[in-house]
């Protein structure tokens, strides 16, 4: 990138996915751990996913993304890096803040995976009951 575009960064996490973005005014160029977006996630239901921020505030072809993508799945991968570009676009304009949040990119998923419990097969699973 170069030394004269600004550069706003952004942390983004889902589940067990942490992304690391950087948004800068440019022609749409989009990359995930160096790779573009379509080649990155598998279906393309996950890159629609991902950089769905940028649809629903009209700016597609008017932002240049880079990001860097840890952890998880692929759909947790794809909301966190949605989770970061919509943060990132906060901070490039706060107007932009209203039509962020109503879309629902701004809020983090907090749902992430129960915990196993010590004597049992699972979180939630019981070993079977004997009555004798």
């Amino acid at each position: 990138m170069s030394t004269t575009a600004t550069l706003f960064i952004a942390t983004g996490r889902r589940k067990t996915s942490t992304a690391r973005v950087r948004i800068s005014e440019g022609t749409g160029k989009l990359t995930c751990n160096g790779r573009d977006f379509e080649d990155y996630f598998s279906h393309e239901n996950f890159a629609k996913q991902a950089y769905a921020p940028l649809l629903t505030v009209d700016m597609r072809e008017k932002i240049d993304v880079a990001v860097n993508v840890t952890g998880g799945g692929v759909a947790g991968q794809a909301g966190a890096v949605a989770h970061g570009i919509a943060r990132a676009l906060q901070k490039l304009n706060a107007e932009l803040r209203p039509a962020l949040k109503k879309a629902g990119h701004i809020k983090r998923d907090p749902r992430m995976k129960e915990r196993k419990k010590p004597g049992q097969p699972g979180a939630r699973k019981r070993f079977q009951f004997s009555k004798r």
